[in-house]
Protein backbone atom coordinates (compact mmCIF):
# COMPACT_ATOMS: atom_id res chain seq x y z
CA UNK A 1 0.00 0.00 0.00
CA UNK A 2 1.21 3.35 -0.96
CA UNK A 3 1.87 6.04 1.65
CA UNK A 4 0.23 9.28 1.74
CA UNK A 5 3.22 10.76 3.70
CA UNK A 6 6.52 12.18 2.26
CA UNK A 7 8.71 9.35 2.13
CA UNK A 8 12.79 9.55 3.61
CA UNK A 9 15.11 9.19 1.14
CA UNK A 10 18.70 8.61 2.65
CA UNK A 11 21.41 10.85 0.27
CA UNK A 12 24.99 9.67 0.81
CA UNK A 13 27.29 12.09 1.26
CA UNK A 14 31.30 12.33 0.37
CA UNK A 15 34.16 12.70 3.03
CA UNK A 16 36.91 14.11 1.37
CA UNK A 17 36.77 18.13 0.97
CA UNK A 18 39.74 20.29 -0.38
CA UNK A 19 41.91 17.88 1.89
CA UNK A 20 40.12 17.80 4.71
CA UNK A 21 37.40 15.18 6.04
CA UNK A 22 33.64 16.40 5.79
CA UNK A 23 30.36 15.42 5.55
CA UNK A 24 28.63 17.04 2.22
CA UNK A 25 26.63 16.70 -0.71
CA UNK A 26 25.87 19.28 -3.57
CA UNK A 27 22.82 21.06 -3.06
CA UNK A 28 20.91 19.98 -6.31
CA UNK A 29 20.83 16.34 -5.50
CA UNK A 30 19.42 16.98 -1.82
CA UNK A 31 16.66 19.93 -3.96
CA UNK A 32 15.72 17.56 -6.66
CA UNK A 33 15.06 14.69 -3.69
CA UNK A 34 12.90 17.41 -2.14
CA UNK A 35 11.56 19.18 -4.91
CA UNK A 36 10.90 16.93 -7.66
CA UNK A 37 10.49 13.38 -5.38
CA UNK A 38 8.39 15.20 -3.03
CA UNK A 39 10.36 13.31 -0.75
CA UNK A 40 12.37 13.83 3.10
CA UNK A 41 16.16 14.20 1.61
CA UNK A 42 18.21 12.58 4.61
CA UNK A 43 21.83 12.84 4.31
CA UNK A 44 24.04 9.72 5.07
CA UNK A 45 27.36 10.76 6.22
CA UNK A 46 30.22 8.52 4.80
CA UNK A 47 31.71 7.72 7.89
CA UNK A 48 34.80 5.53 8.08
CA UNK A 49 33.39 3.05 10.46
CA UNK A 50 30.66 1.30 8.35
CA UNK A 51 29.27 -0.83 11.65
CA UNK A 52 26.13 1.86 11.18
CA UNK A 53 24.74 1.07 7.94
CA UNK A 54 22.01 -1.12 8.39
CA UNK A 55 20.87 0.99 11.11
CA UNK A 56 20.67 4.24 9.14
CA UNK A 57 18.84 2.85 6.18
CA UNK A 58 16.71 1.88 9.13
CA UNK A 59 15.22 4.71 9.56
CA UNK A 60 14.93 5.30 5.16
CA UNK A 61 12.63 4.05 2.93
CA UNK A 62 14.43 4.50 -0.07
CA UNK A 63 18.41 4.98 -0.76
CA UNK A 64 20.36 7.53 -3.35
CA UNK A 65 23.73 7.34 -4.32
CA UNK A 66 24.73 10.26 -5.67
CA UNK A 67 27.96 11.78 -8.52
CA UNK A 68 30.83 12.96 -6.91
CA UNK A 69 34.24 13.96 -7.86
CA UNK A 70 35.97 11.39 -6.73
CA UNK A 71 36.25 7.42 -8.50
CA UNK A 72 35.84 4.60 -6.29
CA UNK A 73 39.30 2.68 -5.75
CA UNK A 74 40.16 -0.28 -8.13
CA UNK A 75 41.15 -2.60 -5.67
CA UNK A 76 37.34 -2.64 -4.77
CA UNK A 77 36.63 -4.09 -8.59
CA UNK A 78 39.87 -5.89 -8.58
CA UNK A 79 41.86 -3.69 -11.25
CA UNK A 80 45.59 -2.98 -10.83
CA UNK A 81 45.23 1.08 -11.34
CA UNK A 82 42.84 3.89 -11.15
CA UNK A 83 42.44 7.40 -11.22
CA UNK A 84 41.99 9.90 -8.31
CA UNK A 85 40.81 11.47 -6.61
CA UNK A 86 39.66 8.80 -4.29
CA UNK A 87 37.44 8.64 -1.37
CA UNK A 88 37.35 5.70 0.87
CA UNK A 89 35.12 6.73 3.44
CA UNK A 90 32.67 6.75 0.69
CA UNK A 91 33.33 3.67 -0.92
CA UNK A 92 33.13 1.58 2.33
CA UNK A 93 30.03 3.41 2.99
CA UNK A 94 28.32 2.98 0.15
CA UNK A 95 29.28 -0.20 -0.17
CA UNK A 96 27.42 -1.18 3.02
CA UNK A 97 24.42 0.55 2.31
CA UNK A 98 23.69 -1.05 -1.03
CA UNK A 99 24.05 -4.35 0.56
CA UNK A 100 21.77 -3.40 3.89
CA UNK A 101 19.50 -1.45 1.11
CA UNK A 102 18.71 -4.36 -0.40
CA UNK A 103 19.01 -6.49 2.61
CA UNK A 104 16.33 -4.85 3.78
CA UNK A 105 14.46 -4.60 0.38
CA UNK A 106 14.31 -0.96 0.60
CA UNK A 107 14.98 0.66 -3.18
CA UNK A 108 18.30 2.05 -4.12
CA UNK A 109 18.50 4.65 -6.82
CA UNK A 110 22.00 5.79 -8.09
CA UNK A 111 23.13 8.65 -10.34
CA UNK A 112 27.32 8.66 -12.03
CA UNK A 113 29.08 7.42 -9.38
CA UNK A 114 26.45 5.91 -7.53
CA UNK A 115 25.20 4.00 -11.10
CA UNK A 116 29.11 2.71 -10.56
CA UNK A 117 28.85 1.99 -6.72
CA UNK A 118 25.79 -0.39 -7.41
CA UNK A 119 27.67 -2.17 -10.08
CA UNK A 120 30.13 -2.98 -8.23
CA UNK A 121 28.53 -3.30 -4.79
CA UNK A 122 26.92 -6.23 -7.13
CA UNK A 123 30.25 -8.08 -8.48
CA UNK A 124 30.79 -5.74 -11.69
CA UNK A 125 33.64 -3.62 -12.86
CA UNK A 126 34.68 -0.45 -14.14
CA UNK A 127 36.89 0.82 -16.72
CA UNK A 128 38.29 4.31 -17.49
CA UNK A 129 37.88 6.18 -20.79
CA UNK A 130 41.19 8.05 -20.53
CA UNK A 131 42.92 4.39 -20.05
CA UNK A 132 43.35 3.59 -24.18
CA UNK A 133 39.93 3.58 -24.75
CA UNK A 134 38.30 3.20 -28.21
CA UNK A 135 35.42 4.62 -27.75
CA UNK A 136 33.55 6.20 -30.66
CA UNK A 137 31.73 8.24 -28.01
CA UNK A 138 33.13 11.01 -25.24
CA UNK A 139 31.54 10.73 -21.95
CA UNK A 140 32.88 14.21 -20.57
CA UNK A 141 33.74 17.52 -21.77
CA UNK A 142 36.99 18.78 -21.98
CA UNK A 143 38.95 18.53 -18.63
CA UNK A 144 38.79 22.05 -17.52
CA UNK A 145 35.87 22.68 -18.48
CA UNK A 146 33.75 25.29 -16.80
CA UNK A 147 30.51 23.69 -14.71
CA UNK A 148 27.93 25.63 -17.12
CA UNK A 149 29.68 24.01 -20.10
CA UNK A 150 30.46 20.61 -18.58
CA UNK A 151 27.06 19.68 -18.08
CA UNK A 152 26.30 21.43 -21.50
CA UNK A 153 27.72 18.48 -23.36
CA UNK A 154 25.84 15.35 -23.58
CA UNK A 155 25.07 12.65 -26.57
CA UNK A 156 22.03 10.90 -27.46
CA UNK A 157 21.08 7.11 -25.46
CA UNK A 158 18.92 4.32 -26.09
CA UNK A 159 16.85 2.97 -23.92
CA UNK A 160 15.86 -0.84 -24.25
CA UNK A 161 12.56 -1.92 -24.78
CA UNK A 162 10.67 -3.12 -21.32
CA UNK A 163 12.92 -2.10 -18.74
CA UNK A 164 12.10 0.27 -15.81
CA UNK A 165 13.30 3.07 -17.49
CA UNK A 166 11.45 2.71 -20.80
CA UNK A 167 8.18 3.36 -18.55
CA UNK A 168 9.45 6.07 -16.99
CA UNK A 169 10.91 7.68 -19.93
CA UNK A 170 8.12 6.66 -22.37
CA UNK A 171 10.72 7.67 -25.32
CA UNK A 172 13.13 5.06 -27.55
CA UNK A 173 15.79 7.59 -27.69
CA UNK A 174 16.79 10.28 -24.95
CA UNK A 175 19.31 13.17 -25.27
CA UNK A 176 21.58 13.42 -21.74
CA UNK A 177 24.05 14.98 -20.40
CA UNK A 178 27.91 13.29 -20.09
CA UNK A 179 29.53 13.91 -17.00
CA UNK A 180 32.12 10.92 -16.59
CA UNK A 181 35.10 9.36 -17.61
CA UNK A 182 34.74 5.82 -16.00
CA UNK A 183 32.19 3.43 -17.17
CA UNK A 184 30.75 0.03 -16.19
CA UNK A 185 32.83 -2.98 -17.64
CA UNK A 186 31.17 -6.14 -16.21
CA UNK A 187 27.83 -5.84 -15.43
CA UNK A 188 27.20 -6.66 -11.83
CA UNK A 189 25.19 -9.61 -11.09
CA UNK A 190 21.71 -9.47 -11.07
CA UNK A 191 21.54 -5.89 -13.45
CA UNK A 192 19.93 -5.27 -16.63
CA UNK A 193 21.05 -2.71 -19.16
CA UNK A 194 17.75 0.29 -19.23
CA UNK A 195 20.09 2.24 -21.93
CA UNK A 196 23.12 2.39 -24.02
CA UNK A 197 24.84 5.25 -25.85
CA UNK A 198 25.70 4.37 -29.31
CA UNK A 199 29.18 3.19 -28.63
CA UNK A 200 27.99 0.36 -26.32
CA UNK A 201 28.45 2.27 -22.96
CA UNK A 202 25.60 1.37 -20.26
CA UNK A 203 23.90 4.30 -19.21
CA UNK A 204 20.91 2.79 -17.14
CA UNK A 205 20.60 -0.37 -15.30
CA UNK A 206 18.27 -1.83 -13.45
CA UNK A 207 18.14 -5.36 -11.07
CA UNK A 208 16.25 -8.01 -11.52
CA UNK A 209 17.33 -10.24 -8.41
CA UNK A 210 16.61 -7.94 -5.37
CA UNK A 211 12.98 -7.38 -3.76
CA UNK A 212 12.71 -3.76 -3.67
CA UNK A 213 13.73 -2.21 -7.31
CA UNK A 214 17.14 -0.87 -8.14
CA UNK A 215 17.55 1.83 -10.87
CA UNK A 216 20.36 4.07 -11.56
CA UNK A 217 21.53 6.41 -14.29
CA UNK A 218 25.36 7.53 -15.47
CA UNK A 219 23.82 10.92 -16.48
CA UNK A 220 22.86 13.90 -13.88
CA UNK A 221 19.01 13.97 -14.11
CA UNK A 222 19.49 16.77 -10.81
CA UNK A 223 21.43 19.09 -13.07
CA UNK A 224 18.73 21.47 -13.90
CA UNK A 225 16.17 19.20 -14.96
CA UNK A 226 12.92 21.56 -15.67
CA UNK A 227 13.57 21.40 -19.50
CA UNK A 228 13.87 17.68 -19.62
CA UNK A 229 11.05 15.84 -19.01
CA UNK A 230 12.96 12.23 -18.93
CA UNK A 231 14.58 13.45 -15.73
CA UNK A 232 11.93 14.92 -14.17
CA UNK A 233 10.12 11.78 -14.53
CA UNK A 234 12.87 9.92 -13.47
CA UNK A 235 12.69 11.73 -10.23
CA UNK A 236 9.00 11.54 -9.96
CA UNK A 237 9.56 8.03 -10.11
CA UNK A 238 11.93 7.95 -7.50
CA UNK A 239 9.22 9.44 -5.23
CA UNK A 240 7.07 7.22 -6.31
CA UNK A 241 8.70 4.23 -5.80
CA UNK A 242 10.23 5.17 -2.16
CA UNK A 243 6.39 6.21 -1.27
CA UNK A 244 5.57 2.29 -1.79
CA UNK A 245 7.96 1.35 0.62
CA UNK A 246 7.17 3.57 3.19
CA UNK A 247 6.35 2.33 6.47
CA UNK A 248 9.19 -0.10 6.92
CA UNK A 249 11.18 2.04 8.79
CA UNK A 250 12.70 0.50 11.87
Amino acid sequence: MTSSAKPVIGVISNHIVEDEGAYIVKARYVDAVARHADAVPLICPALEDIRDAAAMVGRLDALLLTGATSNIEPARYGAAAGRAPFDPARDGMAAALIAAAIAAGKPVFGICRGLQEINVALGGTLVDQRDGSNQQVLHHAPEGAELDAMFAYGHEVEVVPGTPLAAIAGEKKLAVNSVHFQTIGKLGAGLVVNARASDGVVEAVSSTGTAAPVLAVQWHPEWRPEGRAHDLAFWRNVGEISRQYAGLRA
